[in-house]
């Protein structure tokens, strides 16, 4: 059983796809740096074309991050976000905008306030999906029974050395995307992309026509456009974590603005 192959987050990548371009989904913590300046970015990544957008729960033992990321949930952590915190600024993020949203977290919060609490809550919030870096297909059934009815989105992991039985597990119990890490390792902006790793996106469209968006060390106009020309889309995360820090104090949905702008560009398929 799955969801609606229409839901919000799979309607913006088939709109991506007809416009013979990639979908820019894009990544940042919730309540960094606190909760009004993370709701300025989170309008202004709308705001420059992000087509979907990655909003992180902050947590106290992130595993598959790298150290901005880190850091990140440790400033929001101080700043008092949890899982209220983050449907709270999603409701107010909705006055505005209708770009797809989904929580990034791991398991460990949504069992702590409870599976069927927090789909409602989401759901409500006008949250379209989660991705739980730590919750594998296999042991997905307790979550996917309260989601799937619920009208959420689940987002599965794939790495480089995931088996082709693996593949068609994610691809059948997941929903709206499949994200692929472009790399073994943590999160991280990087200067190259793996020579491997469009070897990896072909092995993976073969077995399944589900959209298809990579992630983990994006950061560039000119990887965006790389990856999208072989698939669905890209996913940026530390560099745009970064760049809110930096300009906290500054015209930060300005800079955030013409940053996802200039990432957006580069989506376009010649």
């Amino acid at each position: 059983m799955t969801v609606d192959t229409q839901s919000r987050i799979a309607a913006r990548f088939a709109a991506c796809r007809a416009r013979n371009e990639g979908a820019l989904v894009m990544y940042l913590m919730a309540g960094d740096p606190d909760g009004e300046r993370s709701l300025t970015a989170l309008k202004a990544v709308a705001a420059g074309g992000a087509d979907v957008i990655e909003l992180g729960v902050p947590f106290s033992d992130p595993m598959a991050d790298g150290r901005v990321i880190e850091l990140a949930a440790q400033r929001a952590l101080r700043a008092g976000t949890h899982l209220p915190e983050i449907f709270a600024m999603v409701r107010d993020f909705r006055r505005e905008y209708d770009t797809p949203v989904l929580l990034m977290t791991y398991w460990n919060p949504l069992l702590q306030y409870g599976v069927e609490r927090v789909c409602a809550e989401a759901k409500a919030a006008g949250i379209d999906g989660f991705l739980i870096s730590d919750l594998p297909p296999e042991e997905a059934e307790p979550w996917l029974t309260v989601a799937r009815p619920a009208g959420l989105d689940t987002i599965f992991l794939l790495a480089p050395t995931t088996p082709e039985s693996r593949v068609r597990l994610v691809a059948e119990q997941g929903s709206g995307f499949i994200y692929c890490i472009s790399r073994l390792g943590v999160t991280g902006a990087r200067t190259e992309l793996p020579s491997d790793l469009f070897t990896l996106i072909d092995k993976i469209k073969a077995i399944t026509d589900k959209p298809l968006a990579v992630g983990f060390g994006i950061s560039t106009p000119a990887q965006v456009a790389a990856i999208c020309a072989r698939a669905d889309g890209a996913i940026v995360g530390s560099v745009l974590v970064k760049t809110i820090i930096d300009h906290a104090d500054g015209d930060l949905a300005g800079a955030v603005t013409a940053f996802i702008q200039s990432l957006k560009a580069a989506t376009r398929r010649a």
